[in-house]
């Protein structure tokens, strides 16, 4: 399993927002996508930062959803961030929830 770890500065009093359109037009498009798995969105208590965790099956699978969908989902969310959001990469080592142990690549 492969992860996507992608955190946003808000834009000040946009967090109810930007919760809103992940819901209704970021999460419909990733689940179009081949591979997809999971999407955890956290905003910080205070509401000025944001991450966004995908989950993929695979991490050709992630890369394709990065160069052919992930320009739509940050137009969709402009309004709502500012500056670049930071995106890492990451293979999951572990989670209870896709009980996974220990298969990380060193």
């Amino acid at each position: 399993m492969f992860a996507r770890n992608v955190s946003f500065r808000l834009k000040s009093g946009r967090s109810t927002e930007f919760s809103q359109v992940f819901e209704n037009n970021v999460l419909p498009l990733l689940r179009k996508q081949k591979g997809f798995q999971d999407e955890i969105a956290l905003v910080a208590a205070g509401g000025d930062d944001a991450i966004g965790i995908s989950l993929w099956d695979t991490k050709e699978n992630a890369d394709t959803y990065a160069r052919e969908s992930y320009a739509r989902v940050l137009e969709t969310l402009q309004p709502m961030i500012q500056g670049e959001p930071r995106v890492q990469a990451y293979d999951v080592s572990n989670s209870t929830f896709h009980k996974i142990a220990g298969h990380a690549t060193a």
